[in-house]
């Protein structure tokens, strides 16, 4: 049986343990409380809190644009898929351009015959020609209207080739080809447009 000098004697060891333990404990909480006071007072915690209202304040502002973006219709119109409505594509200007009343072809035949002396020879050019236009009947109105100066400035151009020149296989293309373009001329001159596309012989003569 033991007596109360050796139970006294076995608890004693077990102090010491529990002081070393509360000891630990004590400096823990003195080096928390330290370290805690020392970036409370340099300004740690306020740093951080300034950060994240900066934050929220940014993500508000984002927020609201992205509201009037989509709500003005007056986005980027980059296409970017947040709410902007790209804006409507240019419209072409259009150019007025003479009336076409129709398309079909339409041929008037200049009344008189056109006789000029070639260049150099005796000889003479005796031509009659018809006009031909996909334009309406305003063009051959103002064709008689315009027949003197129209048949002056044709025989002018007559009169500048040479019996050589007449018998080259391509004169009678590029004669009707300069009658048709001092026709238009005459025309733009006095009414403002041509009108003539083609100018058809009907009669050609070299004698």
């Amino acid at each position: 049986m033991a007596t109360a000098e050796e139970t006294e004697v076995e608890e004693k060891p077990k102090k010491p343990i529990l002081k070393i333990l509360l000891l630990v404990l004590v400096i823990l909480l003195l080096l928390g409380g330290t370290v805690g006071a020392t970036l409370f007072f340099s300004g740690f915690f306020n740093k951080k809190a300034v950060a994240s209202a900066e934050e929220e304040l940014e993500g508000a502002e984002k927020a609201a644009k992205g509201e009037e973006g989509a709500g003005d219709g007056k986005g980027d119109g980059k296409g970017d898929g947040k709410g902007g409505k790209a804006p409507a594509k240019p419209e072409k200007v259009k150019k007025d351009s003479p009336e076409l009343v129709r398309f079909e072809y339409t041929y008037k035949q200049m009344d008189k015959e056109l006789l000029s002396n070639l260049t150099g020879t005796r000889k003479v050019m005796q031509i009659q020609i018809a006009f031909m236009t996909s334009y309406d009947d305003r063009v051959f109105k103002n064709i008689e209207k315009h027949e003197f100066a129209i048949r002056g400035a044709l025989l002018d151009v007559m009169r500048q080739y040479t019996e050589a020149d007449v018998n080259r296989p391509e004169f009678r293309k590029e004669l009707a080809d300069k009658l048709k373009e001092e026709t238009n001329k005459v025309l733009t001159q006095y009414e403002d447009f041509g009108g003539i596309d083609a100018v058809h012989f009907t009669s050609f003569i070299v004698q």
